[in-house]
C-alpha cells in the first residue's frame, strides 16, 4: 500500500489540506490552478464578489465542459455506428452479387 501524501490546496482565498494518494497530486495542483484562474476571470469580467458566486460560475463552466464532451461522444459513437452499418451493407451487397 503506497503511502498518503498530505498537501495544501488554496481555493478561493481558502485553505484545503487533504491527505491523497501521491498519484493524484498533479490532477488536483492542476484542477485547483484552474478553479483559480477562471475564478480571477469572472471576478473580472462581471464584477463578482461573493466567492460563493463565483465557485458557482466554476462549478457550472467545469460541469457543462463535462456534459458536452458526453454528448459529443455520443454523437460521435453515433455517427461511427452509421457509418460501420452502411459499410457492412455495402460489403454484403458486394458478395452476394457473385
Amino acid at each position: 500500500m503506497s503511502e498518503k501524501l498530505k498537501i495544501k490546496l488554496s481555493i478561493a482565498d481558502r485553505v484545503y489540506p487533504l491527505t491523497i494518494d501521491p498519484s493524484q497530486e498533479e490532477g488536483l495542483r492542476k484542477a485547483a490552478k484552474n478553479i483559480e484562474q477562471l475564478a480571477k476571470k469572472f471576478e473580472q469580467s462581471y464584477a463578482v464578489r461573493d466567492k460563493q458566486d463565483v465557485l458557482a460560475m466554476c462549478a457550472l463552466q467545469f460541469a457543462s465542459k463535462i456534459e458536452q464532451r458526453g454528448i459529443d461522444q455520443t454523437e460521435n459513437n453515433q455517427e461511427a455506428t452509421d457509418r460501420l452499418k452502411a459499410l457492412e451493407q455495402l460489403v454484403a451487397t458486394k458478395l452476394s452479387v457473385k
